[in-house]
């Protein structure tokens, strides 16, 4: 055995294992105050990978759940009033029975009777215009007006509420007409280099904040491509002309995406700062069908409405919202971009994209019930001053009871047997989806416990050896007394 003082090799074994003891004590207090088996990535990347895809399934199922259940609660209301409007109907039958009572009713009781129905009338009228969820009305045969883009070449989405300048939103094409198209900012240097040749000057620019160094004898292809590969930082691209110098161009169009370009030394544009033709955000004009038929109305459409918008996303004063592409920035004639179809209304109802359902919710305007009873005639024609108006009245509010009955029967059973069961089914599959996060993510507490007791017990311990090793070399000191 060798007797060695300025190195201690069992005190720097007991020194790395109590080096070890200390870092899995460490993991150890984490996982038993946070509950958590994964903090970090370090302790399980593939555990922690499959627990987030899980955690973010989870939180849609979630707000799916939330939208099922905000749907209920829509349908509820819609529910309500269309309730209103059945008590309604009936008591418009009763007058009709009434009216048509000529043996025992004078003039006098049937005008009576016909101011009532007028009344009725006023008030369906009155449910279809104010019944609504928000802002979305939902009984005027507008709500969930859902636009459908044929064009996708050259209209990426829009979103077409149910009204329009005050006007009703019906079923029909869509079409746009460019006032103005969007462009980029651009931003010419004017130094003109010959294509592949060398910088002359070497020094330091910068684009949006982002600087770039050019070295000496460095080419022009270099720096573009310096510049280009920075694009994402930058929305800035470069290109370059032959004799005519360097031109930016910002990747995106509108007013809200300048470009600017200082630099120290001559090297592009004379050492002096950039003046760059800003953007236009685009501008357009969009027409509807809107009720009565055929009617149309138009909004203008701008782009760059609010911060950080692109000059291709444009919102209208209604809250109309269209974003064109570049191909149909370039479009100057009026095309039909697709259509848009009212009467429905669209419920996310999954936690992953195209899981939703629709359904229609129709008006119960006057003039649009009980239209199938006679021609022409419906409970805004009521006239029951008259035998044949009041015999003509029963008629037309048995075909609008009739009607309204379907639509509540619709209504409750995708209320029921969609909506409802959506949510239990939703509601099982969140619990086992939590139960095999938790499997992966959470820490079993009991066997962590064991887990810290034994390292606590190996710190100690680890603790204690690490002295005995240090107190090691003073055993030399015996030797040098008997010398």
């Amino acid at each position: 055995m060798s007797l060695k003082i300025n190195t201690n090799i069992p005190a720097m074994i007991a020194m790395r294992q109590l080096s070890i003891n200390e870092g899995n004590m460490q993991t150890s207090i984490t996982r038993l105050s946070t509950g958590l088996r994964i903090n970090t990535g370090s302790d399980d990347p593939a555990g922690l990978i499959i627990s987030e895809g899980l955690r973010s399934q989870i939180a849609g199922i979630q707000q799916a759940v939330r939208n099922s259940q905000d749907a209920v609660n829509m349908t509820k209301t819609a529910e309500g009033a269309l309730d209103e409007v059945a008590r309604l109907l009936l008591s418009l039958r009763s007058i009709a029975v009434s009216s048509a009572n000529t043996a025992v009713v004078d003039s006098n009781q049937l005008q009576a009777n016909q101011t009532q129905v007028q009344a009725i009338v006023e008030s369906l009228n009155r449910i279809a215009d104010h019944t609504g969820w928000g802002a979305k009305r939902l009984l005027n045969g507008a709500s969930g007006a859902v636009a459908n883009i044929t064009q996708t070449n050259l209209v990426n989405s829009a979103y077409i509420g149910g009204q329009v300048n005050g006007q009703t939103v019906r079923s029909g094409n869509i079409t746009m007409t460019r006032v103005t198209p969007a462009s980029q900012t651009t931003a010419n240097l004017t130094t003109a280099i010959a294509n592949g040749g060398t910088v002359v000057a070497a020094g330091t620019f910068a684009i949006n904040g982002v600087s770039f160094t050019v070295e000496p004898g460095e080419t022009l292809n270099s720096v573009l491509a310096k510049i280009n590969s920075k694009a994402n930082l930058t929305n800035v691209v470069a290109s370059h002309t032959p004799g005519a110098g360097m031109t930016l161009t910002s990747t995106k169009f509108g007013s809200k995406f300048p470009i600017q370009y200082t630099e120290t030394t001559n090297i592009f544009n004379g050492g002096t700062p950039v003046t760059p033709a800003v953007g236009a955000d685009a501008v357009y004009t969009v027409t509807y069908p809107v009720e009565p038929t055929p009617n149309t109305a138009s909004e203008t459409f701008t782009g760059g409405q609010g911060p950080g918008v692109d000059g291709l996303t444009m919102s209208s004063p209604s809250g109309n919202r269209l974003v064109i592409t570049p191909s149909g920035n370039n479009t100057s004639a009026t095309t039909t971009i697709g259509s848009v179809n009212v009467g429905s209304v669209r419920f996310q109802i999954g936690a992953n994209a195209n899981q939703f359902a629709s359904f229609s919710l129709p008006s119960v305007y006057a003039r649009d019930l009980g239209t199938g009873a006679l021609p022409s005639k419906s409970i805004a024609t009521i006239d029951v001053t008259s035998e044949q108006g009041a015999t003509e009245a029963m008629k037309i509010v048995d075909d609008a009871v009739q009607q309204l009955g379907v639509i509540r029967g619709r209504l409750g059973a995708f209320q029921q047997n969609f909506l409802e069961s959506n949510m239990r089914s939703l509601g099982v599959a969140e619990e086992n989806l939590t139960a095999s996060e938790s499997s992966i993510r959470d820490v079993d507490m009991a066997r962590e416990m064991t887990e810290y007791t034994k390292i606590n017990i190996l710190r100690q311990s680890g603790m204690s050896v690490l002295a005995q090793a240090s107190q090691a070399p003073q055993s030399i000191l015996q030797l040098l007394r008997g010398g």
